[in-house]
């Protein structure tokens, strides 16, 4: 029998006992649905050539949950994986963590969660949880060396592959599982909780807010949250930075300041120059114009890459662009729980709406080329229009 399938155990009871009979003839532990989704078997599904099928979840654990997918965004890393840009990708694959849905199976060992609640899931499906991770120990558990496990194309200890939520039905660990707070729109959380927590954390944990001035590079999917976390945290001046000034309209619409077209703009490196506290960069071009990006920050500011290229590629960091302002270069992943938690509920609380186009999940390929050509503004989710 394959996992997710309908299984009825049957126990007979002594005669003897006091409880009526009828009562225990019969126990069910009902999970009577398939795991199904949109596969895709080779770097050319990219392309919109994923095929529905059924897969075998990881196997279940009493730290687990199913759930079953209303909502599921559309990250830049689906296509990334898809095309296999990051590495040979463990073929078939269904995609997609950006995930929120309905809980209808707990295991014995869950206290967070129980049947019915709306929860999403995030790229992370599981790291080591040990005592003496250095990572996992102290709440940094998206950084965890040890066992780190991703939402789709990853291998499990306890056997079984990571499927993600281009799917009917998802199995996630109860740690990774984040409840979805009342007041946020199903649409509005599912991009939430990678695209959203990309940026959030890098705006968090390198201090935007007041006093702060904050450049967002790439204003698109992960871009357009950059803007919305970096008001909502109350930097004093938030700068939009994309290449061309046709955005520029719609950028000052999600709250920025102020707004550069660098293919537009004349002597923009120069104009700018020493302005800003803080840079985050959600572009994934080996070719952007990093010296120049570092050359807006003033002494001591900080600059941090979120977007990842194909093959990991960047431009070069001449060290005399960081001797000269003593300006200094960092990345950031994803965040913890505890951090997709705290941004969950920041947006309820300032009430934050990011720019989401709904598509449903039977045109999974369609909108998957579509966010290929760019046509996104700025964030596709694919509603599972037969789990509302």
């Amino acid at each position: 029998m394959k996992s997710g399938q309908a299984s009825i155990s049957i126990h007979t009871l002594p005669r003897s006992s006091s409880i009526p009979f009828y009562a225990h003839l019969y126990t069910y532990n009902m999970t009577d649905y398939k795991f199904e989704g949109w596969l895709g078997d080779s770097p050319e599904s990219v392309k919109g050539q994923m095929k529905w099928g059924e897969f075998e979840p990881k196997t279940w654990t009493e730290d687990d949950v199913d759930i079953k997918i209303t909502h599921c965004g559309i990250c830049g890393s689906d296509l990334h994986t898809l095309r296999s840009g990051w590495g040979a990708t463990d073929y078939p694959c269904c995609v997609g963590h950006e995930i929120v849905g309905t809980v209808v199976r707990v295991g014995k060992n869950v206290k967070q969660h129980k049947l019915g609640d709306r929860v999403g899931v995030g790229a992370q499906a599981r790291s080591c949880m040990q005592p003496d991770c250095p990572d996992c120990s102290v709440g940094q558990e998206s950084y965890c060396k040890i066992a780190n496990i991703n939402t789709y194309g990853a291998r499990f200890p306890e056997g079984g592959k990571s499927y993600g939520g281009y799917a009917d039905y998802h199995r996630a660990n109860q740690h990774f599982t984040i409840k979805i707070p009342e007041g946020l729109p199903s649409e509005h959380a599912a991009p939430l909780m990678c695209g959203g927590i990309t940026v959030y954390s890098p705006l968090k944990n390198h201090g935007a807010g007041p006093g702060k001035a904050v450049g967002i590079v790439g204003v698109g999917g992960l871009g357009h949250f950059g803007v919305l976390f970096a008001k909502a945290l109350g930097a004093d001046k938030v700068v939009g930075i994309s290449r061309r000034a046709s955005k520029r309209d719609e950028v000052l619409k999600l709250g920025a300041d102020a707004y550069i077209a660098t293919a537009d703009e004349e002597d923009w490196a120069k104009k700018h120059a020493l302005s800003l506290d803080l840079i985050v960069s959600t572009v994934s071009s080996p070719k952007m114009p990093l010296a120049e990006y570092m050359g807006l920050l003033k002494t001591g500011g900080t600059f941090v890459q979120v977007g990842a290229p194909d093959n990991g590629e960047l431009p070069p960091i001449n060290a005399f662009t960081l001797l000269a302002s003593a300006v200094k270069v960092t990345g950031s992943a994803i965040g913890p729980p505890a951090q997709i938690k705290e941004m969950l509920d920041l947006c309820v609380e300032k009430k934050i709406v990011p720019w989401v186009e709904t598509r449903p999940l039977s045109e999974a390929n369609k909108a998957v080329v579509d966010m290929e050509e760019g046509k996104a503004r700025y964030r596709y989710v694919l509603v599972n229009e037969k789990h509302l």
